[in-house]
């Protein structure tokens, strides 16, 4: 529980969690702490996005302080209360927490609905699948540009969904975790720059690279290090090439894991994508040494299960740290 946990203890609890989720995923059956959260957030956008861009600017900097400290303060009250009622209550309620907070099933599953089809020639099935990961028009996509998307997904979500999440947890437990995931959530309800939200979801955006700046670098440290065990994987020079390539990235941390992936599997990420029939173009991340097709989802999913192991063991020394310490 997050009153009691240290160290090692903690590990375990996250341990015990990352098993949850590889287990069961998500039931769509049972609430998720995520949605709740949406909910506010939509509710609070509808009703502070308006008036001046300085009003706009102030509110959403508000929306982001009342969510971000509202969810701790309601997760860490729970454990609290649950604490008092018995540990197995507060034991359990926190490793169910903590599991919400990662995808590592999820994300998998969704890229295999991509790859599976692809593999098979049905290249509108795959099309359709990624469309449910991405926000960008997928309907004209040929094989190697679903395979892109695919692949680009894994690769930053692995830091959404997995190693950030795992990150805050190992340094605060659910509370800490659960208020991570009330960053991210904010960044991906209002954190664009549109009209609509440029003003409103800056503070939201602004947040969420800060929270996701360290676990991105080591996330890319991670999938490097876990690359080297995998057979067919370009690991050499390929950390310092992402250290040179991923700041052309338009996101100050998305361009990590995705530089580091590419450059592992030899191939080439970013460029042009179209969104609602316009068309954005970024930076494109590694050297197209091999043309992108379905094998090569796969292969960025072995690379995201590497990198999380990998991950905890990085973070290992902090948690021995912070036992010493305590």
């Amino acid at each position: 529980m997050s009153q009691a946990p240290l160290g090692l203890s903690l590990l375990a609890l996250v341990l015990a969690a990352i098993a949850v989720d590889l287990l069961v995923g998500d039931p769509h059956r049972l609430p998720h702490p995520v949605v709740g959260m949406g909910r506010v957030i939509a509710r609070l956008e509808r009703a502070w996005n308006r008036g001046s861009a300085r009003a706009r600017r102030y509110r959403g900097a508000l929306l982001t302080v009342v969510v971000v400290l509202g969810v701790y303060g309601l997760a860490w009250g729970l454990l609290t209360l649950l604490g008092r009622l018995g540990p197995w209550l507060a034991l359990a309620a926190e490793l169910w927490l903590l599991a919400t907070t990662l995808a590592i099933k999820g994300l998998g599953d969704a890229a295999r609905a991509v790859a599976s089809p692809l593999a098979r020639g049905d290249l509108r099935g795959a099309r359709q699948a990624l469309a449910g990961i991405v926000g960008r028009d997928t309907t004209a996509l040929d094989e190697g540009e679903v395979a892109r998307g695919a692949v680009e997904t894994v690769a930053e979500n692995t830091v959404d969904g997995i190693t950030a999440p795992l990150f805050w947890a190992l340094l605060g437990g659910a509370p800490l975790a659960l208020a991570y995931k009330a960053v991210n959530t904010l960044d991906s309800m209002v954190g664009y720059r549109s009209e609509r939200y440029a003003d409103f979801g800056y503070a939201s955006a602004r947040l969420d690279d800060l929270v996701n700046w360290l676990p991105a670098r080591l996330t890319a440290l991670a999938i490097w290090l876990a690359a080297w065990g995998m057979p067919g994987m370009r690991a050499r020079g390929a950390l310092a090439a992402t250290c040179r390539e991923a700041p052309r990235h338009p996101s100050p941390n998305a361009g990590w894991p995705e530089s580091i992936v590419a450059r592992l599997l030899g191939v080439q990420l970013g460029g042009t994508n179209v969104y609602a029939g316009v068309a954005s173009h970024r930076a494109t991340l590694g050297e197209p040494r091999e043309a992108l097709h379905a094998a090569h989802i796969g292969a960025a999913i072995r690379l995201m299960h590497g990198g999380w192991l990998a991950f905890l063991a990085v973070m290992l020394p902090v948690l021995l740290t912070r036992e010493w310490l305590t």
